[in-house]
């Protein structure tokens, strides 16, 4: 068992920054591919970022690619989103998952490989 908690969203304007984490208890956390997730009202939660058990392989959607970057921290437990150059249309509510494998270098876009989350902490970017 992981238990995901994400802190760090807020009100931010076009062009600011912030910092999204994830601490996680239970299980090793190194033993998890972690990713982050977003969900805008009335559309389907989308894949924003991965990053893998040892932190050396990256995946980012093309929307966010440049501007946000995940990094664990294993030695906290903690995996972090920072957002940069933000978007009004980065507004949603944002959620990090835990995908348990045993590849070192695995990452996913898939949410359905990804079996704990967190309860979301919403990111709202006016213009």
């Amino acid at each position: 068992q992981v238990q995901l908690v994400e802190s760090g969203g807020g009100l931010v304007q076009a062009g600011g920054s912030l910092r999204l984490s994830c601490a996680a208890s239970g299980r090793t956390f190194s033993s998890y591919v972690m990713g982050w997730f977003r969900q805008a009202p009335g559309k389907e939660r989308e894949f924003v970022a991965a990053v893998s058990r040892t932190g050396v392989r990256t995946d980012y959607a093309d929307s966010v690619k440049g501007r946000f970057t995940i990094s664990p921290d294993n030695a906290k437990n903690t995996v972090y989103l920072q957002m940069n150059s933000l978007k009004p249309e980065d507004t949603a509510v944002y959620s990090c998952a835990a995908a348990g494998t045993r590849l070192l270098t695995y990452v996913t876009r898939a949410s359905d490989e990804y079996t704990y989350w967190g309860q979301g902490t919403q990111v709202t970017v006016s213009s």
